[in-house]
């Protein structure tokens, strides 16, 4: 089974915010999740948690590994959904499309950390760091993301 991230798919207006539409051939890359690859690792977390690593102290991943059955795992990360329930239920604008990555990034400087985003997320993806009450999510990486280029068995791919 693979999972595709559907931030950089467009949709008919009657589709489901969360519904796969049709890949543009101009689209950016995206983050594809392949769970039966996944050997439970855990790389994809140690990468992502030095990407976002800053004054000398680590950052928090933004994928998380879960064990779904006995050797059996799924990497869990934000979807970057086309129609994101966490855009929309922003109430100072914090949240916002990416225009070359297509990723949901988050303008600190706007956020009040009112945990909307959180309750909003259909996937329970957005997560808030206690030290600064603001949320943690995927961004990427700015368009490389790490946990795919560190990812040793191919269960992430960035394509």
């Amino acid at each position: 089974m693979t999972i595709a991230n559907p931030a950089n798919r467009q949709q008919p207006a009657n589709v489901s915010p969360l519904s796969p539409g049709e890949i543009p051939a101009t689209a950016a890359k995206t983050l594809v999740v392949i769970p039966n690859k996944c050997v439970g690792c855990r790389t994809c977390e140690v990468a992502c948690t030095f990407a976002h690593s800053s004054a000398g102290r680590l950052g928090h991943s933004r994928i998380k590994v879960h064990a779904v059955a006995p050797e059996r795992f799924v990497q869990i990360t934000c979807m970057q959904c086309v129609r994101a329930a966490c855009i929309k239920v922003c109430p100072t604008e914090a949240l916002v499309r990416n225009p070359v990555t297509r990723a949901v990034d988050l303008v600190e400087a706007r956020c009040i950390g009112c945990g909307l985003c959180e309750a909003a997320c259909p996937f329970g993806h957005m997560f808030f760091s206690n030290e600064t009450r603001r949320p943690i999510k995927c961004d990427l990486c700015g368009g490389q993301p790490a946990c795919a280029m560190f990812c040793p068995h191919g269960a992430l791919e960035w394509r």
